[in-house]
């Protein structure tokens, strides 16, 4: 039997992977890493930079893509078969990856590179990358003994195993809700969302209209349904997933526990004080006090704007939607009313100039124009039929490949995302270059009928900010592992080019290139545009405070001692701090959380705003020169996604900029400024 997740010279078969090919593949490829990795700390292999990535490069850069392809089928077409064969392999591929970043014979062959005459001649991008080796074996345990070393690779395989948990019952209990919901109890839903629940209730049979937790079914209902009491039925379903109040074998209550005391117990055993410690040690933050300093800052910045936010809100809606006790199911709807009434006009309004093909053009007209690229539609396996494949070319030189997976569907997992296929790297065992590809997920709502899928604006906020991370990702000139693309790349600064590229979506020069009516073709009207600018900001306070709520929660959880036993009682207090709207005493929004407790965020959320001061500094440099201005474009493609991790974050941002990052900018784009 042909595995096609051994075949390595071509592009990953997604069509022909099957549950019963991971587990054989999984172990013919950690056989060979583990003898890859004796073989590099034997005498035979020696301290050479070239030697060691030849020898256990390769065979971990195998071992992660073929582990990358399970991980991504995982996210995005679940089933049973495929989850089990998930579970059986993940403790096996996080003990080798643990037991490589903390072998202390390796970890010495690394120093001993390091401290080689050969060292003064790597070029800039390998030493950065060893430093970051040499760093991340610390922070892996090498310099671990005895017991400790062998309770913080069981910590390890133990953490995994729970991040997955997290994510698989937050991934079935959104799929598990549903609601059946009569024509009368729509009012006031878009049609396009009406038609998409009937579509899905006739698919099984039923009657009425199917309205499901996944965010294009949920969010259209509490943004425009009238009907409150369906509102206030969704609300609970959607903010109570993964609790106590559902089934317990779904409950997530205990896995944060468990999490949390396994952090605070890696990170006592590497000798810091929290886990936030452990966490900031890769990124450009210096320690929890400056996060939280610099995320409750923002807070007081952002409380008047907020507190008048909130005030205006609640008089709209007491005056003219009846609404004298405004609720959390209640704020979406209110919100989008107001919006209308001040602003005439509303999202559903825009949507129907915003079909995905035309977003997709203009996005793409950015992106060619800028970086001086092509985009071609090219022909590769996939998962889905749903799912398009592109190649990114620059001449006749193919740059990097990226599969695009636009809609959301039963068993892929919320949210949106980027994440790396393959990284470019002029390969150890061959010499030659191999590029890179990425996958890029959201989870819009899908084509109904004959007519293309029709985004709102966040839509293509979302999408836009999506392309940044991939762009980051696929037009690298790094050649090296471990700093290419955003390999390397401090995590307080990798939402820079994604947050940048959001700035786009604002731009007239560019909405009137990628909107064209679904009906007419038409542009999106200038009046409407200007309409859309002036609410640009709207409710800019509440969404500032929301995130820095959301920063400040993560960081408290990771670096107060008694944390694992106060999950509930910590985010009650930070809002009480931040917020100007409490939630519902019911609201379980920590065990759905996904970002902090089971995807690479923890200790690391409030990168968002953080990178948001660096993201809006940067764009103010294209308002000053022209948002399409090719020069600006070259500059930041060559001074920041080219150069991935292959130094500071914040080397290449003042190599762009020629100064220190500043907040104003952010401030200013907020409408915050002074």
């Amino acid at each position: 039997m042909t595995n096609p997740l051994l075949q390595f010279d071509t592009l990953t078969d997604f069509q022909a992977i099957r549950p019963e090919h991971v587990t054989p593949a999984m172990d013919q490829l950690l056989a060979d890493a583990s003898t890859a990795l004796e073989r590099a700390v034997s005498a035979d292999v020696p301290a050479d930079y070239d030697a060691l990535s030849a020898t256990l490069g390769v065979a971990t850069e195998r071992l992660g893509r073929a582990w990358g392809a399970v991980g991504h089928l995982n996210q995005v077409a679940d089933s049973p078969e495929l989850r089990a064969a998930h579970a059986e392999n993940l403790p096996k591929v996080t003990e080798f990856f643990t037991r490589q970043g903390s072998d202390e014979r390796l970890y010495a062959k690394y120093k001993a590179v390091a401290s080689s005459p050969a060292a003064e001649q790597l070029n800039p991008a390998r030493r950065q990358a060893l430093n970051h080796w040499l760093r991340d074996f610390k922070l892996g345990g090498a310099d671990l003994q005895g017991d400790a070393k062998t309770r913080f690779a069981a910590i390890q395989d133990r953490m995994a195993e729970l991040s997955q948990a997290f994510s698989n019952h937050v991934l079935d209990a959104t799929d598990a809700f549903a609601y059946y919901a009569s024509a009368e109890e729509l009012a006031g839903v878009p049609e396009d969302a009406v038609a998409a629940a009937r579509s899905a209730a006739e698919a099984e049979g039923k009657d009425g209209h199917k309205i499901t937790l996944h965010f294009p079914s949920y969010f259209p209902v509490m943004q425009y349904g009238s009907n409150r009491a369906l509102r206030e039925t969704l609300y609970r379903a959607y903010a109570t997933r993964a609790s106590e109040f559902g089934p317990a074998d779904r409950d997530n209550s205990a896995v944060m526990s468990e999490l949390l005391t396994l952090r605070a117990e890696e990170a006592a055993l590497l000798g810091y004080a929290n886990y936030a410690e452990v966490s900031l040690a890769s990124k450009m933050a210096r320690s929890p006090a400056e996060v939280m300093s610099f995320l409750r800052d923002l807070a007081q910045r952002a409380r008047p704007s907020a507190e008048q936010d909130l005030s205006d809100l609640r008089a709209f809606a007491k005056a003219e939607l009846g609404l004298a006790d405004l609720q959390a199911w209640d704020v979406a709807y209110a919100s989008e009313k107001l919006k209308e009434a001040r602003y005439a006009f509303s999202d559903q309004e825009v949507k129907a100039y915003l079909p995905l093909p035309k977003v997709l053009q203009g996005l793409f007209g950015i992106i060619e124009t800028l970086f001086e690229v092509a985009i071609r539609p090219a022909d590769a396996p996939v998962w889905h039929e749903s799912v398009r494949f592109y190649r990114i070319e620059r001449g006749s030189e193919l740059v990097g490949e990226f599969y695009l997976d636009p809609h959301a569907r039963p068993g892929k997992r919320p949210g949106a995302w980027m994440d790396n296929a393959r990284d470019r790297w002029k390969r150890a065992d061959t010499g030659s270059l191999q590029t890179p590809v990425a996958f890029l997920v959201c989870n819009f709502a899908a084509p109904v009928g004959d007519k293309p899928a029709l985004l709102n604006h966040d839509d293509v906020i979302t999408l836009f900010h999506e392309f940044g991370h991939g762009l980051h990702h696929l037009l690298t000139r790094v050649e090296d592992l471990g700093v290419s693309g955003i390999g390397g790349v401090e995590w307080d600064a990798v939402e820079l080019p994604s947050q940048f590229m959001e700035n786009f979506c604002w731009e007239w020069e560019v909405i009137k290139h990628l909107s064209a009516h679904v009906d007419s073709g038409e542009p999106l009207p200038r009046a409407l545009y200007d309409k859309m600018l002036a609410a640009k900001n709207f409710q800019s306070g509440l969404q500032t405070l929301r995130q820095v709520e959301f920063g400040l929660y993560d960081m408290r959880l990771h670096t107060e001692a008694d944390a694992a036993q106060r999950v509930l009682p910590i985010v009650q207090e930070v809002r009480a701090e931040v917020a100007v709207m409490q939630a519902p005493e019911f609201s379980r929004t920590p065990n759905t959380f996904s970002h902090i407790f089971a995807g690479g965020y923890s200790a690391g959320y409030y990168s968002y705003k953080w990178a948001e001061v660096l993201s809006a500094d940067a764009w103010s440099a294209f308002e000053e020169q022209g948002v399409l201005n090719a020069d600006t474009g070259r500059r930041y493609r060559r001074e920041i996604l080219e150069m991935g991790g292959s130094r500071p974050a914040l080397d290449s941002f003042k190599a762009f900029r020629g100064r220190e990052p500043s907040i104003d900018a952010l401030l200013r784009h907020q409408g915050m400024a002074n």
